[in-house]
């Protein structure tokens, strides 16, 4: 026991608002299944603060009354128990919408409210690999498993994430139906978008190697990617496969299925790539996302720089 009152039950109109919400987010934006239980969680625990805050389950005139004070004590309340500023301000963008959302139905003014900051923070720079790390990533990833097969797969899987820049859901999410792949694969990512994505000989000879090897039959409406009993290959697998090959070659925890999509935006903006066009093929909405692997560049010609001026 820590002394710390029981949350109050959310409101029947509340928990029915909450969920219209969610699911307008979903039609009309075309938010991720991983967005909305983010979005679902952040306005639960804004209403739970409400609840608190005022002694009483949070109701549309509780947001109706809603101030920058009010706004600033649950900013507070949350960066007291522990949260990062980043998932803070996701969790004020998140509360903002709905409280936007509801005033556009209620018929109140939520200015106050909406005029509340949320905080300032550095966005981290990716970690990507050096593409001889990412070689050899594949290399030890060839050997590791004793059935040839799985071993087969796992290279194939990787291959697509760094040649590609497929998210790891992406590449999983193929079906015996996209292949062969052609010249370019059509990736459904975030929201829906699709996007077009050139694909590698590497990457398709991959592919057909992992195939030729596999005892399970392609089927088109059947997982391109399986494990080893026959169903989808899950995400937890390749990232236990990246922290078996990390391990091995001594590279950081960084070196995660995520950090070879970092790695090919920056292998190709150092190859001379331009950033519309690595926005495109990464699918990101804003270009501002994008933007960031330029600090990435720049800090790995610093860090070249230095090492070869250690008086620099």
């Amino acid at each position: 026991m820590n002394g710390a009152p029981e949350p109050l039950a959310l409101a029947p109109v509340m928990a029915d608002a909450l969920a219209r919400w969610l699911d307008s987010e979903r039609a009309t934006r075309g938010r991720s299944d991983h967005t909305i239980r983010a979005y679902q969680g952040d306005l639960l625990a804004f209403l739970a603060f409400l609840g608190s805050y005022h002694g009483a389950p949070a109701l549309p005139a509780t947001l109706a009354g809603l101030t920058q004070t009010d706004m600033r004590a649950f900013a507070a309340a949350e960066r007291g128990r522990g949260l990062s500023a980043r998932s803070l301000a996701r969790r004020l963008s998140a509360t903002r919408s709905f409280i936007r959302w509801m005033s556009d139905r209620h018929g109140f003014d939520a200015s106050k409210a909406l005029a509340s900051r949320g905080p300032k923070y550095t966005r981290s720079l990716p970690r990507p690999l050096a593409p001889e790390q990412a070689e050899a990533l594949l290399d030890i990833t060839a050997d590791t498993h004793p059935e040839a097969w799985i071993s087969a797969r796992d290279v194939a899987v990787l291959t697509l994430l760094w040649g590609c820049g497929l998210r790891i859901s992406e590449a999983l999410g193929l079906n015996g139906n996209d292949w062969p792949l052609r010249e370019a694969l059509t990736i459904r990512g975030k929201g829906g978008k699709e996007r077009q994505v050139p694909v590698l000989p590497t990457a398709r000879d991959a592919i057909a190697d992992y195939l030729r090897l596999c005892p399970y039959p392609l089927e088109a409406d059947g997982p391109l990617f399986r494990g080893a009993r026959g169903g989808r290959l899950s995400q937890t697998l390749v990232a236990g496969v990246m922290r078996q090959a990390r391990q091995v070659l001594g590279l950081p925890p960084t070196a995660t299925p995520h950090a070879l999509r970092h790695s090919f935006a920056t292998h190709l903006l150092a190859a001379g790539g331009d950033l519309r066009t690595i926005q495109e093929l990464l699918g990101h909405a804003s270009l501002s996302t994008t933007q960031v692997y330029t600090g990435v560049d720049d800090a790995h010609m610093l860090a070249v720089y230095r090492a070869a001026h250690p008086r620099a």
